[in-house]
């Protein structure tokens, strides 16, 4: 019985999550969060004006399919119909073309896929369950290649522009009975290493690997596709040639363009021939929009503090968040039995020097374990980055774009603002344009601790547009929400298990 009323419960959240956030992911503001500087402390403070929903469409744009959809001329389901349908609604106004045009991308491949749902195998329960191994196996004996009769989409494009927010629209537009995974790029590369550690032994476990990865989802969805880690890139090739060989559709979101993934990574001669094949598998579409959404919401209760102070700020304001509870040090499992030491946690909220998060041996995956089991992280000492504290920076990149995944809430103190945090690291393009002084100061000085680094440099641009959204209202509120939520599963589990 207790199982029973768990999946009802599920099942009535899981309506209400996917109806909350389709409409809640597209209500982001429209007012630009600034930051001020008082004489006393200086930290984010936000002038709060009124402002309307977010225009993402254009709705003059958009009127000539209304009538088709009308008129059913095409499917009346998909990510552009939904659209249609907010518009009619009222939650939508005139908007932006570039996302206008990656929705008719994005319904163009809807359309494909249910044309061809039965060719792709895409419905779970008309398929095979054979294990990963054993299709492994089995292949050993007649080998298998049949390539999806459908092309992927990549998207790629400036940071805020809606790349994730179009994607997650589209899979959820998707028939549940589907074969399909939507599942961010660190998340699913520790997933792939996982799996390789368990099949040690085995002539080719990229190619078990993959015949697992194919027989649970024939339609991945990957957002956030960059590749920064050498081993990464050395397997990418071999593996998404065996996923699309087993008939894998991939959609993927990028800041970068397919040729310019990896650029300037070791041995990238190696992972050149993975772009050949992605752009061959998978239909490339810029988002073309200089338009970062992220930072059009309305910013009034962020917690990232710069300036005098700061640092017995950030603790009352923590003490406050754990309440009565007592702040303790906690063991985080990661993965492969691995452990991470939290100094200091309570209530769903952990406190770490920026030195213990960043400057230490971490990455996605001890990440991803620190947000599985606290939703708050407060984070003191964010330094400026430059030459000298380059691998830090790489590892608070991808802290924020973990966090950010996992609608985690930030409390920090920082030496500057996001933007001055990466005030020292430049894209190659970047350096060859600045000029040295010729007077008051030598060249030398004015290039003192620049962190030349195309990855880095590309990158920073993600990490500011988060941190922006990340202390905004419309952030906040939503995690409000997704704590209170758990708490309300953990409330209904307690109960069931009194009962019971």
């Amino acid at each position: 019985m207790r199982g029973v009323n768990r999946y009802v419960r599920h099942l009535r959240s899981a309506f209400s999550q996917k109806t909350h956030n389709q409409t809640d992911v597209l209500r982001r503001g429209q007012r630009q969060k600034q930051l001020v500087h008082t004489n006393s402390e200086s930290f984010f403070i936000v002038k709060s004006d009124k402002f309307r929903s977010p225009k993402y469409l254009n709705l003059r744009a958009l009127s000539v399919d209304a009538a088709k959809l009308c008129n059913g001329d095409y499917n009346v389901a998909g990510p552009l119909v939904e659209y249609e349908r907010r518009i009619a609604a009222g939650e939508l106004v005139d908007g932006d073309s570039c996302q206008v045009g990656t929705l008719r991308e994005l319904q163009r491949l809807y359309d494909e896929l249910v044309n061809s749902a039965e060719a792709c195998r895409l419905d779970r329960y008309a398929v095979s369950e054979k294990s990963g191994r054993s299709r492994w196996l089995w292949s050993r004996f007649i080998p298998q290649s049949s390539y999806s009769p459908v092309k992927g989409l990549y998207l790629y494009g400036g940071v805020g522009t809606g790349k994730t927010m179009l994607m997650d629209l589209f899979f959820d537009q998707l028939p549940s009975n589907w074969r399909k995974k939507r599942i961010h790029f660190h998340d699913f590369m520790l997933n792939v290493h996982s799996r390789l550690q368990r099949h040690k032994g085995v002539a080719d476990p990229l190619e078990v690997v993959a015949g697992e990865i194919s027989d649970e989802a024939i339609l991945l969805c990957l957002d956030e596709f960059m590749v920064t880690d050498v081993a990464d890139a050395l397997i990418l090739n071999r593996l998404f040639g065996h996923l699309f060989s087993n008939g894998v559709i991939l959609v993927a979101t990028s800041n970068r363009a397919p040729d310019n993934l990896y650029e300037g990574g070791l041995q990238r001669d190696l992972f050149l021939p993975f772009i050949s094949t992605l752009k061959e598998r998978c239909v490339t579409h810029e988002i073309g929009s200089a338009t970062d959404y992220r930072k059009m919401t309305s910013a009034e209760r962020g917690f990232y503090f710069v300036g005098n102070g700061a640092s017995t700020f950030l603790k009352q304001k923590f003490q406050q968040l754990i309440g009565k509870s007592t702040a303790r040090p906690h063991e985080v499992e990661v993965v492969m039995g691995r452990v991470l030491q939290v100094p200091s946690g309570a209530n769903g909220c952990a406190y770490f020097p920026f030195e213990e998060l960043c400057n230490k041996p971490l990455g996605a995956a001890d990440y991803f374990g620190l947000f599985k089991k606290f939703h708050t992280l407060a984070l003191e000492g964010i330094p400026i980055f430059g030459l000298h504290n380059r691998t830090s920076a790489y590892r608070f990149v991808t802290l924020v774009d973990v966090m950010y995944e996992n609608k985690a809430r930030l409390l920090c103190t920082a030496e500057g603002s996001p933007h001055e945090l990466f005030e020292k690291v430049v894209t190659i393009s970047d350096a060859q344009q600045i000029a040295p002084r010729t007077s008051a100061r030598s060249q030398k000085n004015d290039i003192s601790d620049l962190c030349v680094d195309n990855e880095l440099g590309f990158a920073k641009d993600r990490t500011i547009s988060r941190l922006t959204e990340i202390n905004s209202k419309e952030y906040l509120e939503q995690h409000a929400q997704l704590v209170a939520e758990k708490r309300k599963w953990q409330e209904d589990d307690n109960q069931d298990a009194l009962q019971s």
